[in-house]
């Protein structure tokens, strides 16, 4: 039994059928919370929230109200602006084992099926919606996915439940209610069985989709660096190219990016994994940056290693926090930056600005910046970004990777550097 169960509840016909329904199990009653997700995208928002909790008073069950910011961003549409905010807050309730059931019937999944048909999506859309879900917030279930929503009218005459339709339901500018109104009618007049026949195409897609994901993740492991997460180049132009394309899907999921769309799929192969060029090309999406370099396909978020504004390291002070949001800590070691060297000096974090020497500890002569960078591998893109250390006017650390002979001890008192980029 799970120490939570909630049900989203909107107040429509569906999601009140499943409350009421699910109310009146006594296995279950107890447990239950429903969840009503305040968009404030109507007039009559707040009193929908009201209304919603005298029913969840009278069916004896708790209520969660729930307001988000279901403004769409640049480039979404208004649907899914709503849906990424409802299931963010769904997401927020969620512990492990907790469990959240939706409303979602067979004619749902119709909707679903050809609305992703008619955007030209891959197999994980004609999947349409899982009935199970179990992440690392618990389990989402969808009871009625296979319920024809004639029954859920049917349940809901019969017991003479009352509910209330949300006036957007009716409005044709969004493409389920187009497709609701317009469209189905024509298509089930001629195939009355659309729901049934269109349910079990997605499930042979599901079915398919679980084999071609636990294959890609078995490859993926092969190919992928545990630390970084790149992908190794070499080892994935040994596979065929369209294994390539499940690999490079399975990586974006694995790095809960949002899959980019066909063509960009395909840019992505031919500028970055097919090329023999000793080059360090680059791809731009959205939020990410895929990069090339020493044959590692990387993607780094478009705000990593951002620069910072120079700044003075304030006396006795162990964290310092960089414009970019990079934190400096100093911590304490028994080998390091003597701290007698770091009390009485005046400490400096600027930027690379090219040409810098240190000496290492135990090392003879003085070494180049950008040579240690080339023989630590370390990318173009990241050097520029590195913190460095002085200690009046004199370099005594490059970020967490290397200290100057001069201020270094292992006999006294000492520090060490750690960054954390966030």
């Amino acid at each position: 039994m799970p120490k939570h169960l909630y049900i989203g509840y909107s107040g429509g016909v569906d999601s009140h059928v499943l409350l009421h329904a699910s109310a009146h199990d006594v296995q279950i009653q107890s447990n239950i919370i429903a969840v009503y997700i305040h968009h404030g995208l109507q007039t009559q928002a707040d009193a929908w929230a009201t209304q919603r909790q005298d029913i969840a008073n009278q069916m004896g069950v708790g209520l969660l109200t729930r307001q988000v910011n279901a403004t769409p961003l640049l480039g979404q549409s208004p649907e899914e602006a709503a849906r990424d905010a409802r299931y963010g807050a769904f997401k927020t309730l969620l512990h492990e084992e907790d469990v959240l059931l939706l409303a979602h019937h067979q004619e749902d999944q119709l909707e679903t099926v050809l609305l992703q048909l008619f955007r030209g999506t891959g197999l994980p859309g004609l999947a349409g919606m899982p009935s199970m879900i179990k992440n690392d917030t618990g389990w989402l279930l969808r009871p009625l996915l296979n319920v024809p929503k004639q029954s859920v009218i049917d349940y809901a005459a019969h017991h003479r439940l009352v509910w209330v339709e949300d006036p957007s339901n009716q409005d044709s500018v969004y493409d389920r209610n187009f497709l609701r109104q317009t469209i189905m009618p024509s298509l089930k007049a001629r195939w009355p069985s659309l729901d049934k026949t269109v349910a079990r195409t997605a499930q042979h897609c599901a079915q398919a989709q679980a084999f071609i994901h636990a294959y890609a993740k078995e490859n993926l492991y092969l190919i992928q660096n545990a630390t970084d997460q790149s992908l190794d180049i070499l080892r994935l132009q040994t596979y065929p190219p369209i294994e390539q394309r499940w690999l490079l899907r399975e990586w974006f999921a694995s790095l809960k990016m949002k899959m980019p769309p066909q063509h960009t799929l395909e840019r992505l192969c031919h500028e970055l994994i097919e090329t023999h060029k000793n080059t360090t090309p680059q791809l731009q999406l959205k939020n990410m940056t895929l990069r090339r370099y020493q044959n590692k396909l990387m993607a780094l978020p478009k705000t990593a290693h951002q620069p910072f504004l120079p700044c003075a390291w304030p006396c006795g002070q162990d964290t310092l926090t960089l414009s970019n949001r990079t934190q400096i800590t100093r911590k304490r070691a028994q080998s390091g930056l003597s701290k007698t060297a770091w009390d009485s000096a005046h400490v400096t974090v600027k930027l690379r600005q090219g040409g810098e020497k240190i000496h290492l500890p135990h090392r003879a002569g003085r070494r180049d910046l950008k040579k240690l960078f080339q023989d630590a591998t370390i990318p173009a893109w990241q050097r520029e970004k590195i913190p460095l250390i002085y200690f009046d006017d004199k370099l005594a650390a490059v970020g967490d990777l290397w200290l100057a002979a001069e201020f270094y001890t292992d006999s006294e008192l000492a520090y060490v550097i750690s960054l954390d980029y966030h």
